[in-house]
């Protein structure tokens, strides 16, 4: 019977070990180098490193628009919510005291119900006294019949209101889940480009531009800070309210950027244009993308001081046009509210609202 047992190995000998072991380590190099561990992240140039970090601020602005318009309407679910609650409430409390005046229908007609009206009339000692009060008894029967009219409406429109409701709370849940996925979405980008600034000297940021100080800017500290523009010849805003928005703008030069914000310390781009025309009694949409259909469309040769001022094919920047080919905006969290030319930015369009 033939036997099945494996043969024994033989042990490798010094040279075939060592060659083993230097083939299983290139194998093992060669397939980190395919699943991308192990090879180290490529140095970038501080231009490059201010590139992706622009890149990812673009990015991250427009997921700040999207957060922001999503915020408003969660806000305004949220709104709607507390009104349908609110009415529910109201409407419950009639609804109770309706029941109250139905059950005290129902009471006395258990009371009186258990004699035949002929036979009571019959009976009375006083038939005139008891027409009178039949003729009142069918009267509180008419009014009986009303007040069951009132409960049943209010049971109606109670559970419209629940209904509407429950519609309003599937929407506002819908949109704090969104709200949540934006903000992470924001948030990566933002932490992203700290990190690729990190790994940059103070110098090597100053340098390459990324440390936030290109581009022009004036401080609030300025006796006043109109009038680099007004030595420039800027024309004045055609409107007080436009005037009133360009004011405010110029106030809030050097302000922190914060995304979501809308002042009054700290400001995104449409924030910061939200507030600046709400200080001048006009309200504006949240949004960039909202912004930019809020007023009249004019062109770039046509800009005056208050317009505002769009940037990005997705209307995802926006700021506040002052005179002189200027704009005061807040461009990204890496610089604060400041005055900047126009051609920083790819221009997308421009709309007058005052």
């Amino acid at each position: 019977m033939a036997s099945h047992r494996k043969p024994p190995q033989r042990p490798l000998s010094g040279h075939t070990a060592r060659t083993a072991a230097t083939l299983a380590l290139a194998g093992a190099a060669t397939a980190t180098a395919f699943d991308g561990t192990g090879h180290a992240e490529p140095r970038l140039t501080p231009a490059q490193v201010k590139a992706k970090v622009d890149t990812l601020y673009r990015e991250a602005e427009a997921a700040t628009e999207k957060y922001n318009g999503t915020k408003e309407k969660a806000d305004t679910a949220q709104r709607r919510l507390t009104t349908l609650q609110d009415e529910t409430a109201r409407q419950q409390t009639e609804l109770n005291a309706a029941r109250e005046a139905l059950g005290s229908f129902a009471a006395a007609q258990y009371r009186d119900g258990g004699i035949d009206p002929a036979w009571q009339l019959a009976l009375s000692s006083d038939p005139d006294r008891y027409l009178d009060g039949a003729a009142f008894a069918e009267r509180a029967g008419d009014r009986q019949a009303a007040a069951v009219s009132r409960v049943r409406r209010k049971l109606r429109e109670i559970e419209r209101l629940r209904g509407a409701a429950r519609i309003e709370v599937t929407s506002l849940r819908s949109r704090q889940a969104e709200l949540n996925r934006q903000k992470k979405t924001v948030t990566g980008k933002l932490d992203e480009a700290r990190r690729l600034l990190a790994r940059l000297t103070p110098r090597q940021r100053t340098e390459a531009g990324a440390d936030g100080t290109g581009g022009a800017h004036v401080s609030r500290s300025a006796a006043d800070p109109r009038e680099p523009l007004e030595r420039a010849g800027s024309a004045p805003a055609p409107t007080a309210r436009a005037a009133a928005a360009v004011a405010y703008a110029y106030g809030k030069l050097g302000s922190p950027y914060v995304w979501g914000a809308t002042g009054p310390n700290a400001f995104d781009c449409s924030g910061l244009v939200q507030a600046a025309y709400r200080s001048a009694g006009i309200s504006l949409p949240r949004t960039s993308y909202a912004q930019i259909n809020a007023g009249r469309r004019v062109s770039r040769s046509e800009l005056q001081p208050g317009d505002l001022v769009f940037f990005y094919s997705g209307i995802s920047h926006v700021g506040i046009y002052v005179g002189n080919g200027q704009m005061i905006h807040a461009p990204n969290p890496s610089a604060p509210v400041r005055l900047a030319p126009i051609d920083q930015m790819p221009f997308a369009g421009a709309t007058r609202v005052a």
